[in-house]
């Protein structure tokens, strides 16, 4: 019934057929709803990390939503979102992909410099008929996006691709640490070789802990609340040129954070590189040091660093 009319008549009053409107709405409409319906799990599973498919499915049913508690599974098993269980189920999920998990080392890190501590994170981006997937790596210190790749697969190929953008762009010295969550993405035995071959140290959160990614957090909830929820993307090409230019040139260089002292990162990288070396501020004096830290983390907490940065390796 739409606006007193039932589909019978409206059929009859336009001289189209009900089976041909029967079969326009199975090839467009079903669709249309299940980029909805999995855009309103999305959103519901990322605000309650804790949230099991059940109280998901109750959610959306509390929502408007009808859909039942095995398509809600299917869909969250589709995007990685069980990985952000609860502690129990985190154990299971990190053993699923067999690859080594590493120690937390960002949490004990205070920085002095670029190209320290990057830190990895990925997320998806609603198109009208589909999802992609977009892989960033941020530079802590400086709050820079170095690297960033978007595309339809949520594989390991395509975190490295945003991992080689940042390595071509930053050319960084062995002993950076490289700090991400535990999802095979990570984990993989090519993403890792890859992190090695450039003397990279590898550091992952703690199981159910997303506070200990709090700065790739923040980013993508602003690049959803900047750039990606006011706007309507047609298809990949349009969902990269878009966000590419929102990265490169609106975050990156415009952006004005108050980590920083209210500077755009790139500002700030190039006040830094200005700056004549603070020794008192490597020394420990609080009254020198900074609102990113100031005290670089010793050879003794990160043995790995230790180790590669006695020789240097080529990526």
């Amino acid at each position: 019934m739409q606006g007193g009319l039932t589909i019978r008549e409206m059929c009859e009053a336009t001289r189209v057929s009900r089976a041909s409107y029967y079969r326009t709405w199975r090839s467009r409409e079903p669709k249309q709803e299940q980029v909805a319906v999995r855009d309103a799990l999305q959103r519901l599973a990322l605000k309650h990390r804790h949230y099991g498919y059940r109280r998901i499915r109750q959610a959306l049913k509390g929502d408007g939503w009808q859909v039942n508690h095995k398509r809600v599974l299917r869909l969250m098993r589709e995007d990685n979102l069980l990985s952000i269980r609860r502690r129990r189920f985190m154990v299971t999920t990190d053993s699923r992909h067999g690859w080594q998990i590493y120690p937390n080392l960002a949490r004990y890190m205070m920085l002095t410099g670029i190209n320290q501590l990057w830190v990895a994170d990925i997320t998806y981006v609603r198109l009208r008929h589909e999802f992609v997937y977009l892989a960033v790596i941020l530079d802590v210190y400086s709050r820079r996006v170095v690297g960033w790749s978007i595309n339809r697969r949520l594989d390991s190929g395509f975190a490295r691709q945003a991992l080689d953008f940042a390595v071509r762009e930053r050319q960084p010295n062995p002993g950076l640490v490289h700090h991400s969550d535990r999802g095979v993405q990570y984990a993989s035995n090519q993403y890792v070789e890859r992190l090695e071959a450039c003397g990279i140290t590898i550091s992952m959160s703690r199981p159910g802990n997303p506070y200990d990614n709090a700065w790739a957090e923040s980013f993508m909830k602003t690049l959803k609340s900047e750039e990606v929820d006011g706007r309507r993307y047609c298809d990949l090409e349009d969902t990269i040129a878009s966000i590419g230019t929102f990265i490169d040139e609106v975050y990156n260089q415009q952006r004005l954070h108050s980590a920083l002292n209210y500077v755009s990162p790139m500002e700030f990288e190039t006040q830094l590189a200005k700056r004549p070396v603070e020794t008192d501020a490597a020394d420990g004096n609080p009254e020198n040091q900074d609102s990113h830290s100031s005290l670089k983390p010793s050879a003794s907490q990160f043995p790995q660093a230790r180790r590669r940065s006695t020789t240097k390796q080529h990526c």
